[in-house]
C-alpha cells in the first residue's frame, strides 16, 4: 500500500477549526511522520484528530523513544498525555505477553480516561490495556490479569496491592510513567509509589510529566532517576487562552450570583468547584432546584456512581458538573468552556488546576471566581505567585473570549449513544439523595449562612459592574438545552 493509499482509508473526524494559542501553536514545525513511528501508530494518531505535535509532544516523544528517562513540565492542556502515551504504544511489542509499561495517576477518573487515550491511539496497534483502581472488584482485576495485558494504567493502592499479592508480574516492565507527577509524590502517594518501584526491573524507564514540580520531585529524581532529559515549557503558568475574572460577592449572594452567570453566559459545559463534599451536594440541589440540568461528583461517593456521572458528563448529556478537587487533574473534556470557582481556591497550584479544565489544547475558555471578603488576600497571593492577573467581571463579557463560533468542531471524547428524551434531566434522584442525608448534619442557621439567600428587594447585590442592569432572579428564562 503506498504512502497515500494507507492515509486516503482512514476514518478521520471533521477538523476542528477553533482557534488556538502559542500554548499548542509555537512548534517547530516537525509532523508525527518524523518520528518514524509505527503505520498502526499514525493509523491511530490521525484517526484520533490529531494533526501535529504541539511543544510538549515535540519535545518529549524523539526523547522518550530513545530509552532515556524524561522530567518534563508543560502547561495542563497542551498534550502531555499523548506526548508520553505515543512513545509507550511505539516501545511496547505485542508479541510479548507481559506487562511492559505502567502509567500510574493520582485519581480513577483519570485513570479511565487514560485508559481511553492508550486505546484510541492504539487501535490498531495489537496493544492490550488493562485499567485498576480503587473502589472496583478485585476479583475482575484477577480475572482480566490472567490474559494478556501489555499496559497497566492505575491508581497507586491498587496497583500496590496486585503486584504485592503477586497478581501483577511487573518484574518486565521496562517503562515506568507517572502522570501529574507532584500529586503522585505528595504525602499521600509517594510511600505507595516507593513501593512500586521495588516490584519493577532495576533498568526501567521512567517518565514524569506535571504542570508543577515542587521539592518532592526533585528529591525523587535524585533517587529514582539516571540522567533524566529535563523539559520544561512553562514561561507561563496559566493558559494564554483562558479568560480570568473574579465577581466580588457576599457568602449569602453566591447562589443569585451563579444563576446571574448561568443566564448571561453562553456555557457550552461547565465545572463548579466548591471547597467541600458537603457544599459540592448542596450547591448542586441548589442549581436542581433553579431548573438547571446539573450532576456532582466527589470522592465519598461510591465508585460506580462517580464512573456514571463522568462518563454522561464527558459525553455531553449534561451542562454543568459541579464537583470538589476530585476532577481538578488531568481531566480532557474539550466541550468545557467555562469554570467557576464557587469557593476560592486556597493554594496557587489547585487554581491553577482548576481553571486548567476549560481551554484545553490552546483553545479559548472562561474562568470565574467568586470572591468573598476573606479571599481578597488568597486572590492577592494567587496572582503574585502565578503572575496572572484577575480581573474584575464587566458588565457584558465578550462570546469571542470563550465561544467558538463552530459549536459542532467541538470534539467528543466517547461516541454518544442516542439521547433519550430524559438524558438532560437533571439527576434529581442522586442530588436528593445526598443533599438530603447532608442537611440533617447541618444546622439550619449554618445552611442559612452557607446557601445563600437571594437579596432583599432594594439592595445592591453585586458589583455594579456586573450586576447593576441585572434582573430579579424570577424574571430569568431557562437557557434551552
Amino acid at each position: 500500500m503506498s504512502e497515500d493509499d494507507w492515509k486516503k482509508q482512514l476514518n478521520i473526524p471533521k477538523k476542528d477549526t477553533r482557534p488556538q494559542t502559542d500554548d499548542v501553536l509555537n512548534t517547530k514545525g516537525n509532523t508525527f511522520e518524523n518520528f518514524y513511528l509505527k503505520r498502526e501508530l499514525l493509523m491511530g494518531i490521525f484517526e484520533a484528530g490529531f494533526e501535529k505535535p504541539s511543544p510538549i509532544q515535540e519535545e518529549a516523544i524523539p526523547i522518550a523513544l530513545t530509552r532515556r528517562d524524561i522530567l518534563a513540565r508543560a502547561k495542563n492542556g497542551t498534550g502531555k498525555t499523548a506526548a508520553f502515551v505515543i512513545p509507550t504504544l511505539e516501545l511496547v511489542k505485542p508479541k510479548i505477553n507481559s506487562i511492559q509499561a505502567l502509567i500510574m495517576v493520582p485519581t480513577r477518573e483519570l485513570a479511565l480516561q487514560m485508559s481511553q487515550v492508550v486505546r484510541t491511539l492504539g487501535k490498531h496497534c495489537g496493544v492490550s490495556c488493562m485499567v485498576t483502581t480503587g473502589g472496583t472488584n478485585l476479583r475482575d482485576d484477577i480475572m482480566r490479569l490472567n490474559e494478556p495485558v501489555h499496559i497497566l494504567v492505575g491508581t497507586p493502592g491498587r496497583v500496590l496491592d496486585l503486584a504485592s499479592r503477586k497478581l501483577a508480574d511487573l518484574s518486565e516492565c521496562s517503562l515506568f510513567i507517572m502522570d501529574e507527577a507532584d500529586k503522585m509524590l505528595s504525602r499521600d502517594f509517594k510511600s505507595l509509589i516507593e513501593q512500586i518501584l521495588s516490584f519493577l526491573p532495576s533498568s526501567h524507564q521512567s517518565l514524569l510529566f506535571s504542570a508543577t514540580f515542587p521539592l518532592t520531585v526533585k528529591e525523587f529524581m535524585v533517587k529514582h532517576l539516571n540522567k533524566p532529559y529535563e523539559i520544561n515549557l512553562m514561561d507561563e503558568l496559566t493558559l494564554k487562552g483562558i479568560t480570568q475574572y473574579y465577581a466580588f460577592v457576599e457568602e449569602r449572594q453566591k447562589l443569585h450570583c451563579l444563576n446571574t452567570l448561568f443566564s448571561k453566559l453562553q456555557i457550552n459545559q461547565a465545572i463548579i468547584f466548591c471547597n467541600s463534599t458537603n457544599r459540592v451536594e448542596l450547591l448542586a440541589k441548589k442549581i436542581t432546584d433553579l431548573g438547571y440540568s446539573c450532576y456532582y461528583s466527589h470522592a465519598r461517593m461510591k465508585q460506580p456512581e462517580r464512573n456514571k456521572v463522568f462518563h454522561e458528563f464527558r459525553q455531553g448529556k449534561v451542562r454543568t458538573l459541579v464537583c470538589s478537587d476530585l476532577l481538578t487533574r488531568g481531566i480532557d473534556i474539550q466541550a468545557v468552556n467555562v469554570v467557576i470557582n464557587f469557593d476560592f481556591p486556597k493554594t496557587a497550584e489547585t487554581y491553577l488546576h482548576r481553571i486548567g479544565r476549560s481551554g484545553r489544547f490552546g483553545h479559548l475558555g472562561l474562568a470565574i471566581n467568586l470572591i468573598n471578603w476573606n479571599d481578597r488576600f488568597n486572590l492577592y497571593k494567587i496572582e503574585q505567585e502565578l503572575g496572572t492577573e484577575i480581573a474584575a467581571i464587566p458588565a457584558q463579557i465578550d462570546k469571542s473570549l470563550y465561544v467558538a463560533e463552530d459549536s459542532t468542531a467541538v470534539p467528543v471524547p466517547f461516541p454518544i449513544e442516542s439521547l433519550q428524551d430524559n438524558t438532560h434531566q437533571p439527576m434529581q434522584a442522586q442530588v436528593n439523595q445526598y443533599a438530603n442525608s447532608v442537611q440533617q448534619q447541618i444546622p439550619p442557621q449554618q445552611m442559612q449562612q452557607q446557601f445563600i439567600q437571594q437579596p432583599q428587594p432594594g439592595q445592591q447585590s453585586y458589583p455594579a459592574q456586573m450586576y447593576q442592569q441585572g434582573i430579579p432572579s424570577q424574571q430569568y428564562v431557562q437557557p434551552q438545552y
